[in-house]
């Protein structure tokens, strides 16, 4: 079955790096765009990033563009999100996901980015 598995999330300082990654299981990761979504507390979940199949086209919501890069090895069946400058307004839950052609986006567990010194 699909699977999608997050890691790498953790206690950052303003103004460092963190880069989570997401493996994928149960499909073929190269056929589909993947996205990051991510969660604060007590707040909706907000679009972050997506990268085509083939990773040449990436697209970032204005709050993380210039900080965030999303990228991708297919032949790892894996997602990266590789984040610079963190801010404390960064805090939250991260996961990635999918839309397949029909039925449910399929979405991870996540895993916790916390910004604070």
């Amino acid at each position: 079955q699909v699977q999608l598995v997050e890691s790498g999330g953790g206690l950052a300082q303003p103004g460092g790096s963190l880069t989570p990654s997401c493996v994928a299981s149960g499909f073929a990761l190269k056929e589909y765009a993947m996205n990051w979504v991510r969660q604060a507390p007590g707040k909706g979940p907000e679009w972050v990033s997506t990268i085509w199949s083939d990773g040449s086209q990436t697209y970032y919501s204005d709050s993380v563009k210039g900080r965030f890069t999303i990228s991708r090895d297919n032949a790892k069946n894996t997602v990266y999100l590789q984040m610079n400058s963190l801010k404390p307004d960064d805090t939250a839950l991260y996961s990635c996901g999918f839309s397949p052609e029909e039925g449910p986006e399929y979405r991870g567990q996540g895993t916790q980015v916390t910004v604070s010194s």
